[in-house]
């Protein structure tokens, strides 16, 4: 697939910061598809040189499957070199350039994207889901294990409920229990997504554990994919 906007990478946080500034200008918040026929998952994993001053490894994954029957369809992994230091609220700058190289060789299009991270609910609404969203210009929506960002009331034990997340007077996004008594995960769109719809497709895609099945997926494929060094390209 092609991508519908592109950007240098910069190294400097200060730059990166000032890049996500911009980038809200495209972001769109709305419903997602009524029709969805394919969903993806997005995760990197990490892999540490050896060697001083070589910098980690990022290794993206994105896994397509059916739906609603979350069947196999496309899985492509790409590595690269991840110099940019680990920021918070500054992901993307990290991941990304590994996550473009695999969006770039999906030969399926899906109709939704989750990301392991978050969407709206970050300090400039520019989390990797929002952020990604955008360079690729579909719908995606970011789930993430921690919240980076806002405040919540206590969220009932029982699967499905949820709660908003709010920053400041904004809501941001939700806090949703995936499975009885086990932590919720934290829901937000990314770009041309709703958090209304984001909470019922993430609910949909958790059938058997704490994160949708596209992610876990992701995060499988992303550990089992180790290139060497001098694959990274």
């Amino acid at each position: 697939m092609r991508l519908a906007f592109v950007h240098d990478w910069p190294q400097d946080p200060g730059l990166a910061a000032a890049l996500q500034e911009r980038l809200k200008e495209k972001q769109v918040i709305a419903r997602l598809p009524a029709k969805i026929r394919l969903v993806a998952g997005a995760d990197t994993s990490y892999r540490r040189s050896l060697q001083p001053g070589v910098p980690a490894v990022a290794v993206a994954a994105i896994v397509v499957l059916s739906f609603p029957e979350l069947q196999l369809v496309e899985v492509t992994c790409r590595a690269t070199a991840a110099p940019f230091p680990y920021v918070p609220g500054l992901l993307t700058f990290r991941e990304g350039p590994a996550l473009v190289r695999a969006f770039e060789e999906l030969t399926h299009i899906p109709d939704v994207i989750l990301f392991d991270g978050q969407g709206l609910a970050h300090p400039k609404g520019m989390g990797i889901a929002a952020h990604m969203g955008i360079l690729i210009d579909l719908p995606t929506i970011g789930c993430a294990k921690s919240r980076l960002c806002g405040i919540h009331d206590p969220v009932p034990a029982t699967k499905g409920s949820s709660v908003v997340l709010r920053h400041g007077q904004a809501i941001i996004g939700a806090v949703v229990r995936t499975r009885a008594g086990v932590k919720p995960v934290y829901v937000s769109p990314g770009h041309r997504a709703d958090i209304e719809g984001s909470v019922a497709l993430t609910l949909d895609l958790c059938r058997r554990f704490r994160l949708p099945e596209p992610i876990r997926l992701a995060h499988q494929a992303a550990g089992r994919f180790c290139p060497n060094p001098d694959e990274t390209g």
